[in-house]
């Protein structure tokens, strides 16, 4: 008896795939996905820059001639619209901090200077902007 070898019909079962065949795939996949997700996240960062609301604050000079009392001149930059708080703190000669103030801003300018009084508990030898947020 001899075996009688039966060929498959051609096209039924699909082409056999070579291992670098499945390679190239599984690359091209994996490069496709990690692209769009690339694309998606650049997009992301870009829509929350333009979005967000900025404010930023400069100390321009500061005074604590007084032993209770330290005034603070800032300059604001933020929306005309935008609102926001900065933050001061008054610091001793030995680096404690004596005095904090948030100051609010809301007023319909995109530049404010404004000087803040400050109330500290001693004698302040320096004053710090902390920093400024949206309100």
């Amino acid at each position: 008896m001899s075996a009688v070898r039966e060929d498959l019909p051609e096209g039924r079962y699909g082409r056999a795939r070579s291992a670098e065949e499945q390679t190239d795939r599984r690359l091209k996949v994996t490069g496709g996905v990690l692209g769009v997700l690339f694309v998606a996240m650049i997009v992301w960062f870009g829509w929350s820059h333009v979005t967000s609301t900025a404010i930023s604050g400069e100390m321009i000079k500061f005074d604590v001639s007084a032993a209770t009392q330290a005034k603070v001149h800032l300059e604001v930059r933020k929306d005309r619209e935008g609102a926001g708080y900065c933050t001061v703190r008054a610091l001793a000669e030995d680096g404690s901090e004596v005095g904090r103030k948030d100051a609010l801003f809301d007023q319909d300018a995109a530049r404010v200077d404004k000087v803040i009084s400050l109330r500290t508990t001693s004698q302040a030898t320096a004053v710090e902007l902390v920093g400024c947020s949206p309100a």
